[in-house]
């Protein structure tokens, strides 16, 4: 099956906004560190209309075994990058990962 999708959801401080969206972006740090790894497809940033300071991350990948390897490959780079913007959110929640159906 082709495809892999993980969707995060960010509450973020108010005043960390331009910082948070410059690297969660689609050509943020984070997408950088991503696109390391061939099986990366792309990062969209989403923010709720109704709640200002709640964003969505939505990460797509080749397949479930290419972010299983980026994952164990850049372990490190991952930890380090996620402590560095530790400060810009209240909270993080994994709504999870999804594949398409067939």
């Amino acid at each position: 099956m082709n495809g892999y999708t993980v969707i995060w959801r960010f509450s973020i401080h108010p005043k960390a906004r331009r910082q948070f969206e410059s690297i969660y972006g689609p050509n943020g740090r984070w997408a950088v560190l991503f696109a390391r790894s061939h099986g990366y497809r792309g990062t969209e940033l989403l923010r709720s209309n109704t709640e200002l300071h709640t964003y969505f991350t939505i990460d797509r990948w080749e397949s479930e075994k290419a972010f299983e390897e980026f994952k164990k490959k850049f372990a490190d780079d991952y930890a380090a990058l996620d402590r560095e913007c530790e400060g810009l959110t209240q909270s993080e929640t994994k709504i999870g990962s999804f594949a398409p159906l067939d």
